[in-house]
């Protein structure tokens, strides 16, 4: 398996294109059936399948990642040959940006000194999906880019 396995709830979620995907391995919902009772390691094999589908179109579909720590938030733009990288630093080990009151403290302090802007870019490997899931497993989630957008005008703004 390449990427993780999708949950139950995910599976469930995902009911339809599931049938649809056993359709086109010409997999009845009699012989489906049939396989999860008398041939497990099939049926979790052909779940596996499934998952990393799933995902690969998820990743390929991925535009933004955002990851937030407790001093820090990482905003992805997934580029076709690159990924960009805006991360906001805050010097203050009083201040936690992932509890509402250390982000609306951020939010009102964008410009004070103890707020850092970073910005990098880099090469993806040669699966550039997997790049992506890595930094998912890491905590980070797909966005719309909304962040990022604000945060690149920002630097644009604060630049001139």
């Amino acid at each position: 398996m390449k990427y993780q396995r999708l949950s139950k709830e995910q599976l469930e979620e995902l009911h339809v294109e599931f049938i649809n995907f056993l359709a086109t391995q010409s997999i009845t919902a009699e012989e489906w059936s049939d396989i999860k009772e008398n041939k497990p390691q099939i049926a979790e094999e052909e779940i596996d399948i499934f998952s990393d589908l799933v995902w690969e179109k998820v990743l390929t579909n991925a535009q933004y990642l955002e990851h937030f720590s407790k001093d820090q938030i990482h905003l992805f733009e997934l580029q076709d040959d690159e990924m960009c990288l805006i991360a906001v630093k805050v010097n203050n080990d009083a201040i936690d940006i992932t509890t509402q009151e250390g982000y609306q403290w951020l939010q009102g302090n964008l410009l004070n000194d103890e707020v850092v802007f970073y910005n990098a870019s880099k090469q993806y490997s040669d699966d550039k999906n997997l790049d992506k899931f890595t930094l998912i497993q890491k905590g980070a989630n797909i966005t719309k880019g909304e962040l990022f957008g604000f945060f690149s005008q920002l630097i644009q703004n604060k630049e001139q």
